[in-house]
């Protein structure tokens, strides 16, 4: 059975991801990965565009389909040394999570919206997956 999960990240390590056609999670962490399958999608949701700064994104950057495969570790400094899977990620157009939070049933609270990401993965309904992928314009 195929899930849909959204991960949180922001925009430019989504982006770093993307070109290398690989997702992490909880910044590198083994467990959310786990919780995935082959065939399962992700939909990225950054909150910000680079982490450690304050310009805020908002928006949902990258939708991507898991590969056949297990989690990976691979070492990218000396004491870094993340888990990813590999993922085949979709051309389509960021969209802004604003206009649609009131019709996303993952989002429980519309007021404290943000809420919802508060764990940095988490499953949606195929419902929610196929209007996040219709606003980014992206047909699967």
């Amino acid at each position: 059975m195929t899930r849909y999960w959204i991960g949180v990240a922001s925009r430019n390590h989504v982006m770093f991801g993307v070109k290398g056609g690989f997702a992490m999670l909880n910044h590198g962490k083994l467990a959310p990965l786990k919780k995935m399958k082959s065939g399962d999608f992700l939909i990225y949701y950054s909150p910000k565009i680079e982490l450690e700064k304050d310009e805020v994104c908002q928006k949902f950057v990258a939708v991507g389909k898991l590969n056949a495969g297990e989690p990976y570790q691979v070492k990218m400094t000396e004491d870094f040394e993340p888990f990813r899977r590999d993922v085949e990620y979709f051309e389509g157009v960021e969209a802004d999570i604003k206009s649609l939070i009131e019709d996303l049933d993952f989002i429980k609270n519309k007021k404290s919206w943000g809420y919802a990401f508060r764990f940095g993965h988490l499953e949606i309904s195929k419902k929610d997956f196929d209007l996040i992928t219709k606003a980014m314009k992206i047909d699967l």
